[in-house]
């Protein structure tokens, strides 16, 4: 059981490791909502993602660093998060729960398809590994789902995942439906973390 001393303590080592954290300076200095666009900007360098005039969905997109590099490399990008995002030039914001809105999306996008579809989403976390991975498992079906519907042939798709149970299974998944699907985890995700993107490249079929 813990006490309010030790999650003084637990606060206290988070905010000295987090202002301590170069990517959090660096998020500073470089005008970016959020450490996790170097992640993105890693991810890019790596597999080539981002290209000027792509249409690109940004889920789980608050609070906008993902949307910041897209939109830097010249995409057309469309955020979406339950939410609100405080607004990006040349970024459309749809505010809708991707797990339960799908309907929305159909109404919004019609016909409209896209060449990349990135999933940074995360789940309120309770603090209890296994059910936390199951969480943000259910997030990366409904993102997967959205995939399905939307993306081009021949698009590209990233999704975090915590590694656990179910990882596995839906790395396999995405294999099936992609020519090429790798794990990679970025210098500037935290290396006690589970955290471990899915970049899938290539997209074979849409289903819909």
């Amino acid at each position: 059981m813990k006490t309010a001393k030790g999650r003084k303590l637990s606060s206290t080592r988070w905010l000295y490791r987090h202002l301590n954290d170069k990517y959090v300076q660096k998020t500073n200095k470089d005008g970016y909502r959020s450490r996790s666009a170097y992640k993105l900007i890693e991810i890019d360098n790596k597999f080539k993602l981002l290209q000027k005039g792509q249409k690109i969905i940004d889920l789980g997109a608050h609070p906008g660093g993902w949307s910041q590099v897209a939109s830097q490399k010249g995409a057309n990008v469309v955020a979406i998060d339950i939410k609100p995002l405080n607004p990006i030039n040349g970024v459309e914001y749809i505010e809708c729960d991707i797990i339960n809105d799908l309907k929305i999306l159909e109404k919004k996008f019609k016909n409209k398809k896209f060449d990349v579809i990135l999933s940074d989403v995360s789940p309120e976390f309770c603090g209890i590994k296994s059910l936390d991975h199951i969480r943000i498992m259910l997030l990366c079906e409904a993102a997967l789902t959205i995939t399905k519907h939307f993306l081009n042939q021949g698009g590209k798709f990233v999704v975090k995942i915590f590694q656990g149970e179910f990882d596995k299974d839906f790395y396999n998944e995405l294999k099936k439906i992609f020519k090429t699907a790798k794990y990679f985890k970025p210098k500037s995700s935290r290396s006690e973390s589970t955290e471990i993107y899915l970049v899938s490249l290539d997209f074979k079929f849409r289903f819909y």
